[in-house]
């Protein structure tokens, strides 16, 4: 496993991404042919997908998707502070 990356800086940075996704989602209901809308998500998907997998690696999931990368032999995420908690953000 690489280096821990900050907690919050993470938070930080699948909010941002999650922001993005959001919105441009919305513009490509009314735009679907739209080439560069399609890049700019496939990119920040792409980018909260790989926050969200770093993030449950080295703390707890965030949703179910990524338990996978942090639940290997128990599900151990229930023991780590909650996002909204002392500790958790």
């Amino acid at each position: 496993m690489s280096e821990c990356p900050c907690r919050k800086d993470l938070l930080q940075k699948i909010n941002e991404a999650s922001f993005a996704v959001d919105e441009v989602k919305l513009f490509l209901d009314t735009h679907p042919y739209d080439e560069e809308a399609m890049e700019y998500f496939q990119k920040y998907s792409r980018i909260r997908n790989e926050a969200m997998k770093l993030y449950a690696e080295h703390y707890e999931p965030l949703n179910i998707d990524t338990a996978v990368y942090s639940c290997d032999n128990r599900w151990n995420w229930i023991d780590e502070p909650w996002p909204w908690q002392e500790g958790g953000c």
